[in-house]
């Protein structure tokens, strides 16, 4: 069975899963283009060191310092990515998988709502990244209900696109210049 091949049973309008891995990669093309940009803006990370502040393990003394809404959505990102890979990994239908499945959803849903608490850098306004969090809990909500009508393509292709998007893509905007992750790791 191939896991990239389109979905038959898929309602009319939605993307196949040809058009997700499509923006897929030009999403991560473009985070490719900002990241190295950034990069450049900074002199690059080579010039970091050079300046005495390469990257090191993180700094937890900034992450205790953080509210507890922080603290509570970046460790359950992290639990969220980790449990995101031993599912995909993993073999699916069993009742490890639909277990963790829903644990997984959960988790999601939590990062996603707790951003919406996590205002620091707009200053008490939301951004562009809070609307992401409307967009998760759509999705999700879309995935766990192909998984219970036993459309597994769709299902699939729906939690990787979750899992890319809105944890790791998402996610790596906690690492641009002044956010938590940032300071954390090269501060």
């Amino acid at each position: 069975m191939n896991p990239w091949a389109a979905d038959s049973r898929a309602p009319a309008g939605w993307p196949s899963q040809a058009r997700f891995t499509l923006i897929g990669v030009t999403a991560g093309l473009v985070l490719f283009a900002v990241g190295a940009s950034i990069a450049a803006q900074l002199g690059g990370f080579g010039a970091m060191s050079s300046r005495g502040k390469p990257a090191h393990w993180p700094n937890l003394a900034l992450f205790a310092e953080e509210p507890p809404v922080v603290k509570a959505h970046l460790l359950a990102a992290l639990v969220a990515i980790v449990l995101g890979v031993v599912l995909m990994v993993s073999r699916k239908g069993r009742g490890f998988h639909r277990i963790a499945g829903w644990t997984w959803a959960g988790l999601l849903a939590f990062v996603a709502a707790t951003s919406l608490f996590i205002d620091g850098l707009s200053n008490g306004r939301w951004s562009a990244l809070h609307l992401t969090a409307g967009w998760v809990l759509i999705i999700l909500s879309l995935a766990v209900w192909a998984a219970r009508s036993h459309r597994p393509r769709a299902h699939g292709g729906l939690m990787i696109w979750l899992f890319f998007g809105a944890l790791l893509i998402t996610g790596a905007f906690a690492f641009l210049p002044g956010r938590l992750l940032w300071r954390m790791v090269f501060g």
